[in-house]
């Protein structure tokens, strides 16, 4: 007599050290108890979810401890990923859901992330209203953004252990319930005889990364002259002597980074030794072909502004944070900085912000010359004073709105030694070949 079939779903499950995102594959697999250990140890591992006569995963979950991130990737039957989760590990043992990104697709030819197929992301916050970008034409097309009432219940998850992560995406795949897991009969790229790996050692270009915020970059490489630099705009380019614009007096000894028109700055501040700073100015040079003219044109752009704090050389940078900022919410490559829709960014004693920001606005808002001290030909604008305490502020171009990072950089000591706002793209080191 046949045996009755059980009820539900019965999904297995397999581990691996990473997910080839190109070619929907584990990675240098684990065993069981391999990825446990690596889950205790606190270093990466996928768990990949496959229902039996399936070819493509039900869902594929990367833990980094280290990071503070839990990602989820969740596959449709033709192999497509249609949803994406970014858990966040807070308090120790809370998963705040940060970002989920959901693609639908018009049929089962669409391809993977075609760039018509409607998408919605909610992008959420601990403590406050999270927004839900809807772009119903797909990632060229308009965005409409709604604030998302999304209650703390679907907000939040307690860290499951190791044994006791569910399938996320059950209800998203239309599981029959009970959902039953049960490890996977092998373990793919090993060799059941002797337990090794089969599998090339080399990492694939597709393989599954966490989210790590964004760095400072080569920014000291920006001040020392003969230096070779590049963009995707112009690939040679050498750094110049960096042209030197005065001094900045911060009696406080506490720096502010912010626009100038902002009332209620500073956002940043970084502690400096009281006293006067030198300004410097990063340039340069480089020759493009200019369409308009017909002609070869050798110019010198600036790249960046810096409050010179000490002649010890930077041997670290690190990203100027507000109290309220939280590194571990960043997406990848993401920074915080200040916020402008202006253009514009400034150095100042941030004790005497109020009464030095407000002369900024009677300067450039009123063309009131009495209230500043313009610059000429370079990023930075204007300087204003306050003249009871001394104390500074002077403004500085950046080539677009948004927001701008501020780099900190420390001496071996761990002393300040300089701050650093690009003003534009930030170039890279060219081959030395």
């Amino acid at each position: 007599m046949e045996r009755e079939r059980e009820p539900g779903t019965v999904v297995e499950v397999g581990y691996a050290q990473g997910w080839d995102l190109t070619a929907r594959a584990p990675w240098r697999p684990l065993s069981a108890e391999e990825a446990r250990e690596r889950d205790a140890a606190g270093l990466p591992y996928v768990a990949e979810y496959r229902i039996p006569g399936r070819e493509a995963p039900v869902e594929v979950r990367l833990v980094s401890w280290p990071d503070h991130h839990v990602g989820l990737w969740v596959y449709d039957e033709h192999g497509r990923r249609t949803h994406e989760a970014d858990y966040r590990l807070l308090d120790g043992d809370r998963l705040l859901t940060r970002i989920t990104r959901i693609w639908r697709y018009a049929g089962p030819d669409t391809a993977e992330f075609d760039e018509e197929a409607p998408q919605v992301t909610y992008t959420l916050h601990p403590d406050t209203r999270g927004i839900v970008s809807h772009a119903p034409r797909g990632s060229k097309g308009s965005r409409r953004e709604t604030l998302a009432d999304v209650p703390d219940g679907e907000k939040w998850r307690d860290r499951p252990a190791f044994e006791d992560w569910p399938v996320i995406s059950a209800q998203v795949q239309g599981l029959a319930e009970p959902v039953t897991l049960r490890a996977a009969a092998t373990v793919a790229g090993r060799d059941a005889e002797t337990d090794t790996d089969t599998a090339v050692d080399t990492e694939p270009a597709g393989l599954w990364r966490a989210p790590r915020p964004g760095t400072a970059g080569p920014v000291d490489a920006l001040f020392r002259p003969g230096t070779r630099m590049a963009t995707s705009a112009y690939p040679d380019m050498t750094v110049v002597e960096p042209r030197r614009l005065g001094t900045l007096n911060v009696p406080s000894g506490l720096l502010a980074i912010d626009c100038p028109h902002h009332a209620k700055g500073p956002r940043l501040t970084v502690a400096v030794p009281p006293g006067e700073h030198v300004l410097e100015e990063a340039q340069v040079a480089f020759g493009y072909h200019c369409m308009y003219d017909d002609r070869w044109v050798d110019t010198t752009e600036p790249t960046a502004v810096r409050l010179r704090v000490s002649e010890e050389p930077a041997v670290s940078w690190e990203m100027a944070l507000a109290p309220e900022d939280d590194v571990r919410l960043l997406q990848n490559g993401h920074a915080y900085g200040f916020g402008t829709d202006g253009a514009t960014g400034a150095f100042a004693d941030a004790v005497a912000w109020g009464p030095l920001q407000e002369s900024v606005d009677r300067a450039m808002d009123h063309n009131d010359p009495d209230d500043a001290e313009d610059f000429t030909g370079s990023m930075f604008l204007l300087r204003t004073r306050e003249p009871e305490s001394g104390a500074e502020l002077v403004a500085f171009a950046v080539c677009s709105d948004g927001y701008h990072p501020a780099w900190v950089g420390r001496s071996a000591e761990g002393d300040v030694v300089g701050v650093v706002v690009v003003v534009d793209e930030m170039p890279a080191l060219a081959d030395a070949s």
